[in-house]
């Protein structure tokens, strides 16, 4: 994805990027990309940016449509006060709180239950450290040994929720947090794995590099040395020109007292001849992505530690790397805004639930239309408070505390023409590690081409999202997985130019997917 460069950012030495702002200094580790490593690690960036919905984001406070968010949270207001006052008069209390009762069932239990799955992804640490020593190698010895680790922690952890026989919020909560931690214990395990692949080959790099110099440079050090007497020779010329050219000094001022570090080139990539200087080349990309290029220039395995794996546990993000883009402080009131709009929200998609969704759960006998009818609405409502508790409200109060930049936890997906752009938009962590650990991956160790990658993408995920509701219903019905599979047509069919072209009609097809499939999925899986 193409990030625009910050107006007031400037380039650090080591190729990332250094913003200044109100907030604090921003910074960003620039993308890096390998031809010689031949293990594609897909282009993830990572920048300072904001969410939309952000009170701070100055790009969503210009907005034209910004009053409507202001209505959208004044109708839900007196929409929660109504039917509070409609209960208080029927039943003589604004709620019954028997949902209440229901999901804090066994909350003890759930609550260690959960500290014991995130203390069990602690072991990456120890298991990353043997793969750093070449205990073990990671392909594919750790790989093997990776899958059976995760595969053990979610079959742990889904027999442990039918054991405790819990409700149906408890289950799904305990299931999906696994798979969001497998996914970060995977994402650490998979780039800590991937650069010691990396040290290796950049190691067998090195080696004929040594050997090439023997044979036509006339040895290592002559190499080195002819190559350095080189570089010499034309930085006294760059410095005879700047003298002479005191319109481009600064510039070359600049270019010749740039520090040195970890990722700076091979002095023989300069080298006459194309064999050593290509080679040079190579060992120095290598190099390069064992290095983060923030302002700490993290460099592997330094970053495998108890302290780094704790941040990144708290940082929201699937996708692990050596350096985040981070703010200087944290904003105390910022968090308190998070936290109080989290408990508001909560209080609205509680309300909402208990009074227009559970005494409308559908059975067999009801009519299936009018159940459609009956939830459509609270379910829309219902969603639409679950993304902005999690994606608003969560994301972005662990990411101030984490002091953790990039808050692009989503894009505009509510203007999504086809279904493949509201996958890529909605959920920005799991598309982020789906396009990395499952998509490129399928492509660079499996050879698929990106078709199939594209199938093994959709069938993984589908899996996920059919093993939850398997654990929240106790029933194999399937429904949830075909509908997933079924968005695989429909976005070849959404790519058609005809259609393409009719955003209007494209957003209105999602708008109805969107709306039918909810109360669609409740009924199938609740009376069928």
């Amino acid at each position: 994805m193409p990030v625009d460069t910050p107006p007031s950012a400037t380039r650090t030495s080591s190729g990332g990027l250094e913003t200044a702002t109100s907030s604090g200094t921003l910074y960003v580790s620039k993308p890096f990309r390998s031809s010689s490593s031949k293990k594609l690690r897909a282009l993830i960036a990572f920048t300072p940016r904001k969410s939309a919905f952000d009170t701070t984001n100055e790009l969503s406070g210009a907005n034209e449509f910004r009053g409507f968010f202001t209505l959208f949270w004044m109708s839900m207001f007196l929409f929660t006060v109504r039917t509070y006052i409609t209960s208080i008069e029927t039943q003589g209390a604004p709620l019954n709180f028997a949902f209440a009762t229901m999901f804090s069932q066994d909350a003890v239990t759930l609550f260690f239950s959960d500290v014991a799955l995130v203390a069990s992804s602690v072991l990456c640490v120890p298991f990353c450290k043997a793969i750093a020593t070449n205990t073990i190698e990671y392909y594919w010895t750790g790989v093997i040994l990776q899958h059976i680790f995760q595969m053990s922690i979610l079959s742990i952890t889904v027999s442990w929720t039918y054991h405790r026989q819990w409700p149906w919020v408890q289950s799904g909560f305990l299931t999906l947090h696994s798979l969001v931690m497998i996914m970060k214990m995977h994402s650490y395990i998979n780039v800590n794995g991937s650069l010691q692949y990396i040290t290796d080959q950049s190691q067998e790099v090195l080696d004929q590099l040594r050997k090439a110099t023997e044979t036509v440079g006339g040895g290592w050090d002559n190499a080195i040395a002819r190559v350095l007497r080189d570089a010499d020779t034309a930085t006294a010329l760059r410095r005879r020109l700047a003298a002479v050219a005191p319109d481009e000094s600064k510039m070359q001022k600049r270019h010749l007292d740039r520090p040195v570090n970890a990722i700076d080139p091979h002095p023989l990539v300069d080298h006459p001849n194309e064999d050593i200087a290509q080679m040079a080349k190579d060992y120095t990309e290598m190099q390069g992505e064992l290095t983060s290029t923030g302002p700490e220039q993290i460099t592997w395995p330094n970053n495998i530690t108890y302290k780094n794996f704790g941040l990144y546990l708290l940082i929201p993000s699937l996708v692990y790397e050596l350096e985040y883009p981070r703010t200087d402080r944290i904003r105390p009131i910022y968090v308190f805004e998070k936290v109080t709009a989290f408990f508001g929200s909560f209080a609205l998609l509680y309300t909402i639930t208990e009074t227009f969704i559970l005494p409308h759960i559908p059975t067999a006998d009801k009519s299936f239309f009018m159940s459609l009818l009956d939830l459509a609405l609270p379910f829309m409502f219902c969603y639409l408070m679950i993304f902005y508790i999690i994606f608003e409200c969560i994301c972005n109060a662990f990411a101030e505390v984490s002091y953790f930049a990039d808050r692009q936890f989503y894009e505009d997906w509510w203007n999504s023409t086809s279904w493949d752009e509201f996958s890529r938009k909605w959920n920005r962590p799991v598309h982020s590690f789906l396009l990395r650990h499952v998509y490129a991956s399928t492509i660079a160790s499996y050879k698929l081409s990106r078709t199939q990658a594209m199938f093994a993408t959709f069938f993984l995920s589908a899996c996920a999202h059919e093993l939850v509701m398997i654990v929240v219903t106790h029933k194999i019905r399937m429904y949830l997985f075909a509908l997933q599979l079924i968005q695989i047509p429909l976005i070849a069919i959404g790519r058609h130019p005809v259609i393409k072209r009719n955003k209007l009609l494209g957003n209105i097809n999602f708008w109805l997917g969107l709306y039918a499939g909810f109360p669609l999925l409740c009924v199938a899986y609740c009376a069928y």
